[in-house]
């Protein structure tokens, strides 16, 4: 049970997809285990990430799988053996992410201070702050998001919604780690809509995981291309670009040699903010595939991105499909 659980995908810690219910005892272990890991000096979290990423290799499971059709979809002119080496060091630094976790929430934020480069000194997102209509920031999958959300916010007060997990413990343990440097969380729903124009208003950044599906439903979403691949995207992003007005910029954390990061920046296609969702929703998608390309070992491909298909098709995340 300890390995599965040491070994399971990071989107169960940001995307609320942690099912305790259905794993007798494994919340509480769960929690244990982070509360352990927390404490673990960062080059030997990484070390170990390394060595249970590379048993993944080995294993059968859920996550060698999704990142298997994922990384068959994305790259289908890819040559067998190199796509095996991809997701060989995929599955190494997603699992670098997952076990990087407990400290970024529970460390001072001065400790990742020490360790996190922004790029060109953070010139591109203060220039765009400047211009008094508050940024929004699309935060890929990409990298540590957990780390680069306490570089974030030492460049300005920052508004970051969230979806819940689904066990109170592990949300407040999300919320407390992730303001540590004086982000404020906000829950997806009205409230935070609201929340998220009005941190704009003054000035203010406003941060959105980009690449999570959202729930299906009119309105919610719309399929636009990822990777030559229909994606079920939100729409709820670019609808706040195109009615603040306010500049948007990509940013990952890049996880680098001898534990260190650099945080990245680089700007939107103003299309996201088209008044077409379909349209905004594809300039979305290929500002993140931008930002994945930089370092496609560091994305979350064990996340099933393509896991709601256009007409009722198959998932080809099924057995029969992959």
């Amino acid at each position: 049970m300890m390995i599965g659980v040491l070994v399971y995908s990071p989107c169960i810690l940001c995307c609320g997809r942690y099912n305790a219910q259905s794993r007798p005892g494994s919340h509480t272990l769960f929690i244990r285990l982070i509360k352990v890991f927390a404490a673990v000096p960062l080059p030997l979290v990484r070390g170990l990430g390394w060595l249970i990423g590379g048993l993944l290799c080995w294993l059968p499971s859920k996550e060698r799988h999704i990142a298997r059709v994922n990384l068959r979809l994305a790259f289908p002119d890819m040559a067998a053996a190199e796509r095996k080496r991809l997701l060989r060091k995929v599955l190494r630094e997603n699992t670098r992410t997952l076990m990087e976790m407990p400290a970024a929430w529970s460390r001072p934020a001065r400790y990742w201070m020490r360790h996190i480069e922004i790029a060109d000194g953070g010139a591109l997102m203060r220039e765009k702050l400047a211009l008094g209509k508050g940024v929004l920031v699309a935060a890929p999958h990409q990298g540590n998001w957990e780390v680069g959300v306490h570089a974030l916010a030492s460049l300005a007060p920052a508004t970051i919604l969230y979806r819940p997990p689904r066990q109170a413990g592990l949300e407040a343990l999300i919320v407390t780690g992730r303001s540590r440097q004086g982000a404020t969380l906000v829950p997806i729903g009205a409230s935070a809509i609201r929340a998220m124009y009005g941190a704009l208003k003054k000035g203010e950044m406003v941060t959105i995981l980009p690449d999570q599906q959202p729930k299906l439903g009119k309105g919610a979403g719309v399929f636009a291309s990822f990777f030559g691949q229909p994606a079920w995207t939100m729409t709820l992003f670019s609808r706040l670009a195109r009615r603040s007005g306010a500049p948007v910029l990509f940013t990952w954390a890049e996880r680098l040699p001898g534990g260190r990061y650099r945080l990245h920046f680089t700007e939107a296609d103003p299309a996201v903010a088209d008044e077409d969702d379909a349209t905004a929703a594809t300039a979305l998608n290929a500002g993140v595939e931008h930002v994945v390309r930089t370092c496609p070992a560091q994305y979350l491909w064990t996340y099933r991105r393509f896991g709601y298909q256009p007409d009722g098709e198959r998932s080809p995340y099924h057995a029969d499909s992959a």
